[in-house]
């Protein structure tokens, strides 16, 4: 039988990595996106993406269908964010972000599983931050230094912009786009992974328009 003193022990200590559990940021497990030379033309566009902040809304051709869409994915999101007005703040935002790339906001929501499982403070073990996992490399290229990545909107919008630039690099070729964003271009493991979320949890019948 255990000593009082080391069931106290045992305890002090589990109590204590349940506090350091709530004070860290949690891990990710993703991949790196890689750093290279933008183009001038490029980088100036993506550039001015990441510091043009309008504020967040939902775009729908309806007030009633982005409701729609809005209750319907605020159920799906319910097991990985548990506050009810944290999981309104968020969609609108993955939404208008990615509508304002011309992303599909359902990829979008897909991948952020797979990244984060939409911890905002999540860090990968390659430095890699935030709900979509953009490397603080992209400050430099095309943000600026006191951008903060753990900020939802700042994220989203790297994100997106960054996950647009690879398709446009890849010609539309979302599969290569996804792997190219995780850095594992050749593979499809990580594509096939965010495509198996969307298509589990995050699927929309109905067509959306980008802005």
């Amino acid at each position: 039988m255990q000593s009082d003193k080391g069931i106290s022990r045992r305890l002090i200590l589990q109590t204590g990595s349940a506090l350091l559990g709530l004070y860290l940021p949690a891990r990710a497990h993703a991949g790196a996106q890689r750093e290279e030379t933008l183009a001038d033309d490029v980088a100036s566009v993506m550039r001015q993406a990441v510091n043009n902040a309008s504020p967040a809304r939902l775009v729908f051709a309806t007030h009633q269908e982005g409701q729609r869409w809005l209750h319907s994915m605020t159920a799906r999101l319910a097991p990985m964010v548990a506050d009810a007005y944290g999981r309104t703040r968020l969609l609108t935002n993955i939404q208008y972000e990615a509508m304002r790339a011309g992303l599909d906001p359902q990829i979008v929501l897909g991948l952020i599983e797979v990244e984060s499982r939409f911890r905002q403070y999540a860090i990968s073990n390659v430095g890699a931050r935030g709900l979509m996992q953009v490397m603080p490399f992209w400050l430099k290229q095309i943000g600026r230094p006191e951008h903060n990545l753990f900020d939802i909107r700042t994220n989203l919008r790297y994100g997106c912009t960054i996950l647009r630039y690879y398709r446009n690099r890849e010609n539309g070729n979302m599969v290569r786009a996804l792997a190219r964003y995780n850095g594992s271009l050749g593979r499809t493991t990580y594509s096939d992974a965010v495509i198996s979320a969307w298509q589990r949890h995050w699927r929309w019948p109905e067509t959306v328009t980008s802005i």
